[in-house]
This record gives structure tokens, sequence and C-alpha cells, in this order.
């Protein structure tokens, strides 16, 4: 094996243990239960993603499914049934590096009352918008079902799923996973707040700062202007 394939081997090899422990973690991390859900990593002109059916803690790299933006996939196990999801949102969002598919419990709650996220705590930002919508509902697996989600997501990394459960994007399996685990937190204190009663939301006003810092924010330091630093108003850096 050439010295470029075999580091494209090596690489594919890293991909495909992310997803599985990216997989696991969902459960572990209780945002997702049994065989339900789906994770994928971008690779080449495609994406590796979790086998259909797969119980996870089973689930070795050698299932992860190589799935084609044409729709075509290799080896011996299908690809989740959700595969339409995740090849749409790679198609459409160059940024985006993978995608978690989970049936989290309070995610779940409220895209099955149809109530999306609005901007009731600042860190909906964290998703991209001012808000979480939620996706008309379609049947899993289908077309349908990825169209809706485009259009609820927009320019967001994140949206609910109506009677059905949430999906997000990031640059990597950790921030979509990350973001995974946020999107539930906030659906968990909605539900909480909701119980109390209608919480104070906040306006466009208030949510367009909060958004210039978490866009700031998401750039690594080294690519961080001064502009940069000046919206996220970090105290002034000195040598040492």
């Amino acid at each position: 094996m050439s010295a470029p394939a075999s580091q494209h081997a090596a690489h594919e090899a890293h991909l495909r243990d992310g997803v599985v422990r990216a997989a696991r973690a969902m459960n572990a991390l209780g945002i997702n239960q049994g065989r339900s859900g789906n994770v994928s990593v971008r690779h080449g002109n495609g994406f590796l993603i979790t086998p259909s059916g797969a119980a996870y803690d089973a689930m070795t790299a050698d299932m992860v499914v190589p799935v084609g933006l044409d729709g075509t996939y290799r080896g011996d196990h299908p690809p989740s049934t959700e595969w339409r999801m995740h090849r749409d949102i790679y198609a459409a969002r160059p940024a985006a590096g993978a995608v978690v598919h989970t049936h989290s419990t309070y995610a779940t709650s409220l895209a099955c009352l149809g109530r999306r996220i609005p901007a009731f705590h600042y860190m909906v930002a964290v998703a991209g918008g001012t808000s979480i919508e939620v996706a008309d509902y379609a049947t899993f697996g289908t077309q349908a079902l990825s169209d809706a989600m485009l259009t609820a997501l927009g320019d967001r990394r994140a949206c609910l799923l109506a009677n059905h459960g949430m999906i997000c994007w990031g640059g990597s399996l950790e921030k979509a996973l990350d973001l995974a685990v946020e999107v539930e937190a906030l659906a968990r204190q909605y539900w909480h707040a909701l119980a109390i009663g209608e919480p104070r939301l906040l306006t466009d006003a208030e949510m367009a700062p909060v958004l210039a810092k978490f866009a700031a924010y998401g750039r690594p330091a080294d690519e961080r202007t001064a502009e940069d630093e000046a919206v996220l108003e970090l105290p002034r850096r000195v040598s040492a």
C-alpha cells in the first residue's frame, strides 16, 4: 500500500472509531436510548454513518457505512434509514463535518407538541439563531422528512423533528455531539419553565449581540481578529 493510500486508510479508520464512540456516547449521556438515533461524519465525497438497526454497544468500526452524496453505499451493512437527512445537510452546508440525530426525551416531547424552542434563554443562540424550530412531520427515512428538516434548519445548526426527535450538525463529531447535549438541556429547561408559566422571551435586539458573540467565540483563538475580541469583550492580553 502506497503512503497516500495508507494515510487515507488510517484517516478513515480514525473517523470510523469516532462514529462508534459518538454513537455510544449519545446513550451514555442520556440524549438517546436503545437503537434509535444515528451519527455520521463527513469523509471524502460522502460520509460515514452508523448502520441500520445496530445495537451501539455491539457495533464495531467495520460496521460503519460509507455513503456517497449520490446516495450509494458500500459494505455489507445498510446505512441508517435516516441517511437522507445526513446527506442533505452535507450537501447544503459545506461547514458541516458531522451530524447527530437523537430521540432525546425533552426535545422529543416538545417536538411531539409541535413546540419550537424560542429565545427563552440566550443559550438558544448556540444553534445559530434566535429559536430552534420544528420541522413538519413526515415518515422517517423519507425525502419528505429531509426536505422538512432543511426548511426548519434554515441557517441554524439544529432543529426539532415533529413527533420524532432532534437533529444537529457541527464542524466535527465532538462539536455536533456537544450541540446535541446543549439542545436537550435547553429543551429540558424550557419544559420546566412551561410547567410554571410562559417564560419571558428575549427580543431580537437582545439576541443580536449574543449571536455576534457566539460567532466570534466559535473561531479558534489564532484565527480571531481584533474585531472578534472586541465583540467578546475579552480582557487585554499582555506579554508574559
